[in-house]
């Protein structure tokens, strides 16, 4: 072989200058402008969460307020009177009655709240 085969070095060549030219950003000449100011966001009320808690002796509580279930559910309704598209978050101690949560929840159900959620902890595995 008297000859020097470049042809892989050329397409070497090839792809690098293909590389760059897609990499390389074009020079572009933008007509100043003055863009239009965005109107501020209105603030839109974040909805208040109620508190329903069942402690580890079944005591009931309402944000904080010890209730029995008749109570509840009067004030239940009651906020629901007020607030139509009432939020209700039901916590529950690891150690309470399941009964409590379960009668906790019945009640709220029989007020017509829509929006019930269970508090539970997060499990992180180590």
């Amino acid at each position: 072989m008297t000859e020097l085969n470049i042809t892989p070095l050329l397409d070497l060549a090839f792809v690098l200058l293909v590389i760059f030219i897609l990499t390389t950003t074009p020079i572009t000449n933008d007509l100043a402008l003055e863009l239009p100011k965005a109107a501020p966001r209105s603030k839109e009320p974040v909805p208040k969460v109620n508190y329903v808690t069942v402690d580890a002796g079944g005591k009931i509580f309402l944000n904080r307020k010890e209730v029995t279930l008749d109570a509840l559910r009067d004030e239940v309704i009651q906020l629901r009177t007020d607030d139509p598209d009432l939020n209700v978050t039901l916590r529950g101690d690891a150690k309470s009655p399941y009964k409590q949560i379960r009668a906790a929840l019945d009640t709220l159900q029989q007020c017509n709240v829509a929006k019930v959620k269970l508090a539970t902890e997060v499990f992180v595995a180590k």
